[in-house]
């Protein structure tokens, strides 16, 4: 984990780079393939949409209340209802999350603690290399 600055722009950027989303869309559906089948059941997909902490959960909240949440989530991203994610879905998918979780931060500059592995954590890397270049 590591202390980084983001904004929502970041986020917005990097999805816009449809070279470097790809790719790392690419190695994260891989990583979450453990058995590289070339699809994302709702059990694999579950580990992604916790680590997105997509909804705020407190102590009180009832785990299958939860459960629920993410399943429905899950079916709004199953554009052929077959029950798993191809890599083209799972791409809608991560792109459509990030661009919320963009709009929810706004533009004012943020410091939040990021996973290793998180998408916020490599859009903050790609936005550096950006900054880099002359």
């Amino acid at each position: 984990m590591s202390v980084e600055i983001l904004n929502g722009a970041t986020i917005t950027s990097f999805v816009k780079d449809e070279e470097a989303f790809t790719s790392w869309v690419k190695k994260r559906f891989a990583t979450l393939d453990e058995d590289q089948d070339g699809i994302l059941s709702y059990t694999k997909m579950m580990k992604e949409l916790q680590c997105l902490r997509v909804f705020r959960i407190d102590t009180k909240t009832d785990p299958d209340e939860v459960s629920t949440l993410y399943f429905f989530m899950f079916l709004q991203f199953d554009r052929d209802s077959n029950g798993v994610l191809d890599l083209e879905e799972f791409k809608s998918a991560t792109k459509r999350i990030m661009l919320v979780v963009a709009d929810g931060l706004g533009l004012s500059p943020l410091q939040m603690i990021l996973e290793d592995d998180g998408f916020l954590k490599k859009d903050v890397e790609w936005e550096s290399t950006k900054l880099l270049l002359p």
